[in-house]
């Protein structure tokens, strides 16, 4: 079962899930990969504690205050290559960006690799569950293109702009 909680949000309706006692989910209603490769029944929440706190933090969020990721308990389901790469999503600062190549180089030397393709970190990273708090919007090309963003590029720009990123030092391809 999944429960979830609708988030009107300055980027759109946002749909929260919950399973298991985590948040298992949030994505931008009408992005790519909408609800992932969940399958369940999904029924709609109000009183679910880790929804209630989900949305808290995400009232602050579009605050401009800048809460932690630890202040959740978060559980996104993929693969051990998917978990890693949102496991480095997690680590970019507010208000700071990175390169796919960048977490490529990252996940290569964590496995021992001589190299990794950013392709495949762009795959994962598109296909994350917890949009927002997993902050994918944090991810530029390495030629400076603000592109692969599943919920839109140009709610990739409002994010980064809330953020005080200088969105006009990239492009949109």
């Amino acid at each position: 079962m999944l429960y979830t909680m609708h988030y009107d949000s300055p980027v759109g309706s946002l749909l929260l899930a919950e399973k298991d006692g985590a948040l298992a989910g949030l994505w931008i209603e009408g992005q790519k990969y909408f609800l992932g490769s969940y399958k369940e029944e999904k029924t709609e929440n109000r009183d679910s504690m880790v929804l209630k706190h989900t949305k808290e933090w995400l009232d602050r969020y579009f605050k401009g205050e800048k809460p932690s990721i630890k202040e959740l308990t978060i559980s996104p389901s993929g693969s051990g290559f998917r978990q890693a790469v949102w496991k480095i999503l997690c680590e970019i600062p507010y208000g700071e960006v990175t390169t796919y190549g960048e977490i490529a180089k990252k996940i290569a030397l964590e496995r021992g690799l001589g190299t990794m393709s950013a392709q495949a970190v762009g795959g994962a990273v598109s296909r994350n569950p917890i949009s927002i708090i997993i902050p994918c919007h944090r991810v530029v090309g390495t030629n400076k293109s603000l592109t692969g963003y599943a919920g839109g590029i140009e709610r990739k720009i409002q994010l980064l702009t809330l953020e005080g990123v200088e969105v006009e030092k990239f492009f949109v391809p």
